[in-house]
């Protein structure tokens, strides 16, 4: 098929059973075995596992105990962030050398934009030329989605792993989305599914042509974003983090956090991961801004600003911790998510405040040392010095 010199591509790289794939790597004898990332105490959780140990019931987020029942045979190893770190950044650099947009979600995925490069083979040629590298260079194994958008290659990731590649043109889009389940749109959740069940709502198909005045019953103000996906539309760019008019981090829960206390705890954890990036770009804000989604889909966001800019951890949870505290969590909350807006860098703005508070920067640069050494997430510790 020949492109069209206007048509987008978006390529979404997922890596197959990560933290594990590396294991295995490192240690060949573990191939084919139900191998179990997640550290050795009873009290962890399962941060990835081999495809093997998935047929016995294991998946990410998982207590270890529960692991342990499940698949007593499985190969528990402790995670090596400082190793997963490294992979990914070889697996990111494969990306850059491929396009100058490249949008990275975590350590083991990134959108890619491949629009406009036909004449160098095209965006599909390309999509598996990179899939290739990542096999032959890195020795591991990739799931790719290509398609017109963002959510479209983000569901064609996923459809065929692992080391599947699966291509969504503009044309294929409403035929494909039609007959899957409405849980296939990232952000509904059993609640929210539920909820549309009572409206004779359960495919994709039908929730794209329902009435917007029953979607906004379920979803309030995301009725008209949640009935574009469901038309297989999204106009998001592909927006490298330099790039970025703000930085941010957020995570969607496998239970819905119902307390305030943990609630404290996630977003202590995403303040320290957002601060890490903010200073690894030399970069300040001056707007910090909450977002919550609750068990509900219902979704608010709310921003404070502060009286000076910001990029140590410490000022980020301050504000932040200050607008959760307004917010009643006990209907549930599927996601928390930060981020600090308004940048600046330092030839931007010379009077950055980095000197006012010297425990402060010091405390902040050992850590971003760790960071930068074994991965932002090695380290979770509170604003207060604490580790968790």
């Amino acid at each position: 098929m020949q492109q069209s010199v206007h048509q987008r591509w978006i390529m979404h790289v997922d890596m197959d059973a990560f933290y594990a794939s590396v294991e295995i790597l490192d240690n060949p004898k573990l191939k084919g075995l139900p191998v179990i990332v997640g550290g050795r105490s009873a009290r962890g959780v399962v941060s990835t596992c081999s495809y093997e140990a998935r047929k016995f019931g294991v998946h990410s987020a998982m207590p270890l105990f529960e692991a342990k029942r499940l698949c007593p045979q499985g190969v528990f190893v402790p995670v090596r962030m400082g190793r997963y770190a490294e992979m990914s950044a070889k697996i990111m650099m494969i990306f850059r050398e491929t396009s100058p947009l490249v949008e990275q979600l975590s350590i083991d995925e990134a959108f890619v934009d491949l629009t406009g490069m036909e004449r160098l083979g095209g965006a599909e040629a390309i999509a598996h030329q990179v899939q290739d590298r990542i096999q032959e260079e890195l020795k591991l194994s990739a799931s790719v989605g290509l398609a017109p958008n963002k959510f479209l290659a983000k569901l064609a990731s996923d459809m065929r792993k692992p080391h599947g590649f699966v291509r969504i043109t503009p044309e294929e889009a409403a035929g494909l989305l039609a007959p899957l389940p409405v849980t296939k749109i990232f952000g509904i959740g059993r609640s929210a599914e539920e909820k549309l069940k009572q409206f004779g709502i359960e495919k994709i198909g039908q929730l794209a042509a329902a009435d917007v005045a029953i979607l906004r019953k379920v979803f309030g103000v995301n009725a008209e974003q949640v009935k574009r996906l469901a038309l297989g539309l999204d106009d998001r760019p592909v927006v490298n983090e330099e790039e970025a008019k703000s930085i941010g981090r957020e995570t969607t829960f496998d239970r819905d956090l119902t307390d305030m206390d943990s609630c404290r705890e996630a977003v202590l954890d995403l303040c320290g991961q957002v601060g890490w990036r903010l200073r690894r770009e030399h970069l300040a804000g001056h707007t910090v801004t909450l977002k919550v989604k609750f068990a509900d889909f219902h979704t608010i966001t709310r921003s404070s600003t502060g009286d000076r800019l910001i990029a140590w951890d410490e000022d980020i949870f301050l504000l932040a911790e200050q607008m959760l505290q307004k917010i009643n969590v006990k209907p549930g909350v599927r996601l928390l998510g930060i981020s600090v807006s308004s940048l600046f860098r330092p030839e931007d703005e010379p009077v950055l405040g980095f000197e006012d508070n010297e425990r402060m920067q010091k405390r902040n640069q050992a850590i971003d040392a760790l960071k930068s050494k074994f991965g932002e997430n090695i380290i979770k510790r509170g604003i207060t010095g604490k580790r968790k």
